[in-house]
């Protein structure tokens, strides 16, 4: 019997709004978004988001709720698992990763560490 494969990254619908949202905001036809890691802040990595025009050759692609999500090869390994959402409150909003490899995170939520 076959089992389904689970998705690198699962994405709420909250996060795949506003991912369509600031698509159509942008102004100019974009493939989707792209999600990577960098080495910053007290904890090590961080994750990043920005607009993908294309495709790179080793890229991990995840199609949800109406949205394209390019994952940076490198990226991968610590983002598989990971539920990307997008959260609004008073004091502020962005988009939130609830990721299981994550062994720990700054104070300030601005990194984390696996």
């Amino acid at each position: 019997m076959a089992t389904a494969k689970l998705p690198a990254l699962q994405i709420t619908e909250t996060a795949a709004e506003r991912v369509k949202a600031l698509l159509t905001a942008r102004g100019k036809p974009s493939l989707g978004i792209r999600i990577g890691i960098r080495t910053k802040g007290c904890n090590g990595l961080s994750y990043t988001l920005e607009y993908a025009d294309e495709q790179q050759a080793l890229d991990e692609i995840v199609e949800e709720k109406g949205i394209k999500v390019l994952i940076d090869p490198k990226a991968l390994l610590f983002l598989l698992g990971t539920e990307m959402d997008f959260v609004q409150d008073q004091l502020q909003s962005g988009f939130v990763f609830k990721n299981p490899n994550e062994k720990g995170r700054c104070g300030c939520g601005e990194s984390f560490h696996v």
